[in-house]
């Protein structure tokens, strides 16, 4: 009997707001234990699904709501510096991390339902976007139009292009 409570109040105190997700960063600098081990530890979000047009004192003032940020750090089109649709907010306490990945995780900022995951920690120049045109590998192949994030996907605004250029 003692083992079903203690299985029980385990569950009561586990957050499944603040567990680590199963995604990995494929650029990580270590193996997965390193990772693992460093995301357990982190203060910094990953923060997606932003609109392109989401400043950064929008993202401070919701998140600051959990704790005090210690910086911001906006996601930028390699190619064209520009906002892509994501960022990575510091926080200096671990708890004050977990706070935003509790209430901040699913809201709506700039009526887009945000989402937040652990970061391993940011390093310089994980702030550009990985696809091939710059910006997130996500928007190069999206086929639905999304004003929030720069109209249709990279690739089909290329097609259209293409296209128009064939009849001209």
């Amino acid at each position: 009997m003692s083992s079903l409570l203690s299985a029980t109040l385990k569950g009561l105190n586990s957050d499944s707001d603040c567990e680590i997700s199963e995604y990995r960063d494929q650029h990580f600098r270590g193996n997965l234990d390193l990772q693992e081990k460093a995301l357990k530890a982190s203060c910094t979000l990953y923060v997606g699904n932003l609109s392109f047009y989401t400043t950064e004192e929008q993202i401070h003032e919701l998140f600051s709501k959990c704790g005090d940020v210690k910086r911001i750090i906006m996601g930028l089109d390699k190619v064209k510096k520009t906002p892509c649709g994501f960022c990575f907010v510091e926080y200096y306490t671990r708890a004050e991390a977990e706070h935003a990945m509790r209430y901040i995780n699913g809201t709506r900022l700039d009526d887009r339902i945000i989402r937040t995951d652990w970061d391993a920690g940011f390093k310089e120049g994980r702030q550009y976007g990985r696809g091939r045109t710059g910006g997130q590998v996500r928007d190069e192949y999206r086929k639905d139009y999304d004003a929030g994030r720069g109209g249709f996907g990279k690739i089909v605004q290329m097609e259209k292009k293409n296209q128009e250029a064939a009849i001209y």
